[in-house]
């Protein structure tokens, strides 16, 4: 198996233009603070969701990160990692971490695009569809257990129950 040499100027599309043009045609806020970084604003129905997208040249590679304002106290932290280890279980893509520094969870997920390959605007809608999803369907499991002294098991139990039929 041979590797190609790709040199970074042949590469067609910067995939942070890819983000920018998406979060222009939504109507989002969004700062691009450089050609390789992009923040973008997302209104959720329980948080605004704070999503970065960084390009990495010497991996070849755009990183995700989407965080909301929850900030884990330190005696919730343990509970917290339990938690994010059982959602993480259930997730095909991306996952969750906590920010220790900062005390704040996020989402986390990269993409591989080596050799040149080009980010379309399908496969950033489907990155950006499966942070903010992931985040609306756990976020209020993160609010049980920092809030509500909830256990890990207890806080995934409330969220994931989902009601059979109608009433």
């Amino acid at each position: 198996m041979h590797s190609v040499s790709l040199d970074v100027q042949s590469r067609i599309t910067n995939p942070v233009d890819v983000v920018e043009h998406i979060a222009d045609l939504n109507e989002w806020a969004f700062d691009r603070s450089a050609d390789d970084e992009i923040s973008i604003s997302v209104a959720g129905s329980w948080a605004d969701y704070h999503i970065s997208f960084t390009w990495r040249d010497d991996l070849e590679a755009l990183h995700l990160a989407c965080s909301f304002d929850l900030k884990v106290p330190p005696r919730r932290r343990s509970e917290i990692t339990m938690l994010l280890s059982q959602i993480n279980e259930q997730l095909w893509l991306g996952h969750f971490d906590l920010w220790a520094q900062e005390g704040v969870v996020m989402y986390r997920h990269g993409v591989l695009l080596s050799g040149g390959g080009a980010l379309n605007e399908e496969q950033c809608e489907g990155l950006l569809r499966a942070a903010t999803e992931a985040c609306e369907r756990y976020f209020q499991a993160f609010q049980f257990v920092v809030w509500a002294g909830k256990s890990a098991s207890e806080a995934l139990q409330t969220v994931v129950f989902e009601t059979a039929g109608t009433a």
